[in-house]
């Protein structure tokens, strides 16, 4: 997994002044934890790290020489602004595993979509445990096959190297009908026997999530509900 290093001034005074104070000055207070005590710092470049769908480790070099391999953990944002207003950081070592929420990327295109239908992506990142070393950068998740009706679970992206911290039953992926698809679907069958043929027909009882996905005003790369474990990572801290 790719590294980003930030450069942070060890700071002694903690507090609720000293924390103002740092931020009056632009800076943005921060905290390591993980290690043997935590470690309480300071920064101001945060875009590369923070405004991104990539998932990164950090390499923290402190003014004092010291390196420190690391995690983003928590973000704390100002409710109004949406100003920084405290990082928490979490330190890992090349021996031992930690979790992560890494990115899923979708490749190729659905046989389904090309029929007609809509594909959701019910998960935009995945939890994974693993060594430092074993973190990839991003899952690849191959839609091609998909068909409408099928779908993608987290059991499909199983791995030695790392270990998905989800329900074996969490859906990644998958390729619904679509409305109009339906309605043609419909009309054939209006004429060989009726409406009433229509319910046996596989996919046609998910009309009601069909609605829900044109509500989010999904095509193929739809909006995406996470859940349950899914990567949460919606900041929240002091």
């Amino acid at each position: 997994m790719k590294s980003i290093t930030i450069n942070g001034s060890q700071r002694e005074i903690v507090g609720k002044k000293a924390t103002k104070a740092l931020r009056n000055a632009g800076q943005v207070p921060c905290v390591l934890y993980g290690g043997d005590k935590p470690v309480h710092f300071s920064e101001i470049a945060f875009s590369k790290l923070v405004y991104t769908p990539n998932a990164h480790t950090v390499a923290i070099a402190l003014n004092n020489g010291e390196k420190l391999n690391a995690i983003l953990q928590d973000i704390q944002f100002h409710p109004v602004t949406d100003r920084i207003l405290h990082i928490d950081f979490y330190q890992i070592f090349d021996d031992k595993e930690v979790m992560m929420e890494i990115p899923v990327q979708y490749i190729g295109a659905s046989e389904g979509v090309k029929d007609g239908g809509v594909l959701l992506k019910n998960q935009r990142k995945l939890r994974i445990k693993a060594i430092p070393g074993n973190l990839p950068d991003f899952i690849e998740a191959d839609i091609t096959p998909l068909n409408i009706g099928n779908k993608l679970y987290v059991t499909d992206f199983e791995n030695d190297a790392y270990t998905i911290m989800h329900p074996d039953n969490t859906v990644v992926c998958q390729v619904r009908t679509a409305r109009a698809a339906i309605v043609e679907l419909v009309v054939e069958e209006e004429g060989e026997e009726g409406l009433e043929g229509v319910e046996g027909v596989e996919g046609v009882e998910g009309v009601e999530g069909v609605e829900g996905a044109e509500g989010a005003g999904t095509a193929e790369g739809g909006a995406q509900p996470t859940g349950g474990d899914a990567p949460a990572g919606e900041p929240k801290k002091e």
